[in-house]
């Protein structure tokens, strides 16, 4: 990807990195919605057993087979159409996603909101900190206009890096759980390491890998402020456990989906890309498909237990979000076949 030292970084940074996490275990929160993981492993040779036991519980929670949604069983339920950003003509026969060309201080840094804390400026050298907060910034670009464009504000997430564990609103979250995004506080939860994880274990290296990520957890936020996430949450309440299920498939799709028109629209308007970009994308979607990591964890492929989607699934809904560049076409919840 394309960056340089007259980029901006984004404020809403909070790095708690080397600060240790608070005591007690991950949860669900019942109700308002729920932390959304990548369950990753750490350090050497394989999944160590706390990786193995979180999974577990996970596949306790959600998993039973979600292609029952698929052959039919929604239980009745409805979900909206996505919103419809604009488009209007750009010299040169190209479209501009908004109804608002160009993006007018998008150089300017976003001062941090009162109670908030303030981000602590990364070490020069810490590149990987600097790229991400670069990438959020990007996100905080393309969104606020995107949502203008339908008539709505934007409320910008934070972004929280950490090392080991950490707390948030849905308790405590872990490395080897990955990156992760809360719903409660309105938070992307990452600890750097992931990416190395990302590239080492599962083959996926690259900046735009780990922008990949950085977009799917924020797709999250856009479905939190859409009201998606709490129309699923009240859904699953009230279906049978395998339809709830496929219902985090779907979810999970979409924010796959929500990554790349992020990656189509910033590119448009940032000249972001560059060439394999998109590829490193889509092998980190693959590298972290449900089938994939059950494979690599105990040798065969579980559907029933998928709760984020194959590796097929979330390639080929980022590549649609990428060649759409329209979030109306990430409307997983009312597509016949996913």
């Amino acid at each position: 990807m394309r960056y340089d030292e007259s980029d901006r970084e984004s404020k809403n940074v909070d790095d708690r990195r080397g600060q240790g996490g608070g005591g007690g275990g991950f949860r669900f929160p019942g109700g308002g919605g729920r932390g959304i993981q990548i369950p990753m492993g750490r350090g050497g040779g394989g999944f160590s057993i706390t990786t193995l036991l979180i999974i577990g519980a996970i596949m306790l929670l959600f998993g039973l087979n979600p292609l029952d949604l698929l052959r039919g069983g929604g239980g009745g339920f409805s979900f909206p159409d996505m919103p419809q950003n604009q488009r209007v003509d750009r010299p040169g026969g190209s479209t501009n996603p908004f109804d608002i060309p160009g993006l007018p201080g998008s150089r300017e840094a976003k001062p941090p909101q009162p109670g908030q804390p303030t981000q602590r400026s990364a070490r020069p050298d810490d590149e990987a900190a600097r790229f991400v907060s670069r990438v959020l910034a990007d996100t905080e670009d393309v969104w606020n206009r995107i949502f203008q464009s339908f008539g709505r504000k934007y409320e910008e997430p934070r972004l929280v890096m950490f090392s080991d564990g950490t707390n948030s609103a849905c308790g405590q979250g872990v490395a080897q759980m990955g990156p992760f995004y809360c719903p409660l506080d309105k938070r992307v939860y990452i600890d750097l390491s992931f990416f190395n994880e990302l590239d080492r274990k599962f083959g996926a290296p690259g900046d735009f890998a780990q922008a990949y990520v950085v977009a799917h957890e924020v797709g999250h936020h856009v479905q939190n402020l859409l009201g998606i996430a709490a129309k699923v949450q009240e859904a699953k309440q009230r279906i049978p456990e395998r339809q709830a299920n496929a219902l985090q498939v779907r979810m999970e799709l979409q924010a796959d989906c929500l990554a790349g028109v992020w990656a189509s629209v910033n590119d448009q308007l940032k000249s972001r890309l560059q060439p394999g970009d998109i590829d490193e994308g889509l092998r980190a979607a693959a590298a972290i498909g449900d089938d994939m990591i059950q494979r690599k964890m105990t040798g065969r492929v579980m559907p029933e237990a998928f709760t984020h989607g194959s590796s097929e699934q979330r390639q080929r809904w980022f590549k649609r979000g990428f060649e759409s560049g329209q979030i109306r076409d990430c409307d997983t919840f009312n597509a016949n076949s996913l």
